[in-house]
């Protein structure tokens, strides 16, 4: 059916007013890591808060205040399982795939690239879209928690990898020199 009745598009337009208004100001009381780029955990709580909010929005049969203590629900349960990742490396190890080395001084890691699904192709994106023009000048690209390219340039110092971006990365601790 097309159309029921102007009482029913209200009935929507309201509920997702409220809706939306409520989920904005406790997206902003949580902070910035609920709205942080995707790892698998912050994908789950997105498309839940998504599903939660259709929910309430288009069925008569959940209630605002249902589906926003839902919602409330899932937002403070990411806060409190971050607050503690944050704290605890064993559990945000849990929660967050480990970055992963895909290209190092010269080499692609063809097993990590299989692992990981990804192309060689992909790798020279990646630097293409770091506007660096020579891989010469790469040092190392690396697959991110978020599924994101990090490119690496050499450093003048060439030897020194006491202080390396790299030391949490997923490969780099086989191939150090």
């Amino acid at each position: 059916m097309f159309f029921d009745s102007w009482e029913d598009i209200f009935a929507i337009f309201l509920t997702s007013l409220i809706s939306y208004a409520v989920l904005v100001v406790f997206l902003r009381i949580s902070g910035k890591r609920t709205l942080s780029k995707w790892n698998a955990f912050d994908f789950v709580v997105t498309i839940a808060l998504g599903s939660i909010l259709a929910s309430v929005i288009l069925s008569d049969k959940t209630a605002i205040s249902e589906g926003l203590f839902a919602a409330f629900l899932l937002i403070l349960f990411q806060f409190i399982i971050t607050f503690i990742a944050s704290r605890f490396e064993f559990i945000d190890k849990i929660i967050k795939a480990e970055p992963t080395l895909l290209y190092y001084r010269g080499d692609y890691k063809k097993d990590a690239m299989k692992q990981q699904r990804v192309a060689k192709s992909e790798i020279l994106s990646a630097i293409r879209t770091s506007s660096i023009g020579s891989i010469e000048k790469i040092e190392a690209v690396v697959l991110e928690t978020d599924g994101q390219f990090s490119v690496i340039e050499k450093s003048q110092n060439d030897d020194d990898n006491s202080n390396s971006a790299l030391e949490d990365v997923n490969g780099f601790e086989k191939d150090k020199d």
